[in-house]
């Protein structure tokens, strides 16, 4: 029997086996070609400027360079440099006079030598007829200050509230007046004017009030008007009988607090600014004299000139 011979003849792949694969590699190639034409496209398009920052528009500066920080500014137009710092507000340092006259004086020497101390213009008006009032009266002349006369008068209410024993009263005769002002020229030396001590009735009095002021015009003396009462005719009549006179602003130490004092002494200042001077009147508490030996050195600096009460009447 005959032997099958084995082929040795490989069958050859047949050609549309490799179709599938083209067609394949086709649709791949399509693809990155339409993917590749639209990103050519996009990149031909404009595209539209950013929109500028809201605070630009609002100020209306141009935009800049991304590098270049945008400065805010108030105004467009002019640049002005920074406002400087402000200064603590100073004290108004308009001219202003003021005179001061202490009233009460003539029962203590170490009250006179306290207010002596402070060293500027004080006017010390002495009670006629206490201890020490012709001391006090000569200590003060000696320092270069001014003495005056503080006549005590009838007050609204006396006998109830108290006056000195030699003060004036409206019970008395013109003559007693005349002779009793004459005695307290006397007792106080080198007195150069007279205010009233309490005084609001007596005051009030023309005909009394003419019979004092009679006597001071005699000797060259002017007169102040305490106004302890606003009915006061003092300061009128004074005028009137054509000798120098004037009236008090303020009162310092009605309440007797340094801190209140200090207060009262910037209200004369006030006053003397705004008219171009001023009289006050306070008393030898202690806590005035700690208040005038504080306040007055600094008010003289701010501009206020104290001078002797002389120089404030007309």
């Amino acid at each position: 029997m005959a032997t099958r011979r084995k082929s040795t003849n490989r069958r050859k792949p047949s050609p549309g086996g490799r179709r599938p694969l083209l067609a394949l590699l086709v649709v791949i190639l399509l693809i990155a070609g339409i993917f590749y034409l639209l990103e050519r496209v996009k990149s031909r398009i404009p595209l539209p400027p950013p929109a500028p920052p809201a605070v630009m528009e609002r100020q209306k500066i141009p935009p800049r360079a991304a590098e270049t920080p945008v400065i805010l500014r108030e105004y467009t137009s002019v640049v002005t440099p920074p406002a400087p710092k402000a200064k603590p507000r100073q004290r108004v340092t308009a001219p202003g006079t003021v005179a001061i006259v202490i009233d009460d004086m003539g029962s203590s020497m170490d009250e006179a030598r306290q207010l002596l101390d402070i060293n500027l213009p004080l006017t010390f008006s002495i009670i006629p007829g206490l201890a020490k009032s012709r001391a006090v009266a000569e200590s003060v002349h000696a320092k270069g200050r001014q003495v005056m006369i503080h006549i005590p008068m009838e007050p609204k209410g006396f006998p109830q509230r108290k006056l000195e024993k030699n003060g004036l009263l409206l019970s008395e005769s013109n003559a007693d007046i005349e002779r009793q002002v004459a005695d307290y020229l006397q007792s106080v030396p080198y007195a150069v004017g007279a205010n009233n001590h309490m005084g609001s009735s007596f005051t009030e009095n023309s005909e009394k009030m003419g019979v004092v002021l009679k006597v001071l015009r005699g000797k060259g003396l002017f007169f102040i008007d305490s106004k302890t009462s606003p009915a006061s005719v003092g300061y009128s009549l004074a005028k009137k009988m054509g000798m120098p006179a004037g009236v008090r602003q303020v009162f310092l130490d009605n309440n007797q607090d340094v801190a209140a004092i200090t207060v009262q002494l910037e209200q004369v200042a006030a006053v003397a600014r705004k008219r171009g001077s001023a009289i006050a009147i306070c008393h030898p508490h202690r806590q005035t004299i700690q208040a005038l030996a504080a306040a007055m050195p600094r008010m003289q600096r701010e501009g206020i000139q104290f001078v002797a009460a002389s120089e404030l009447v007309n």
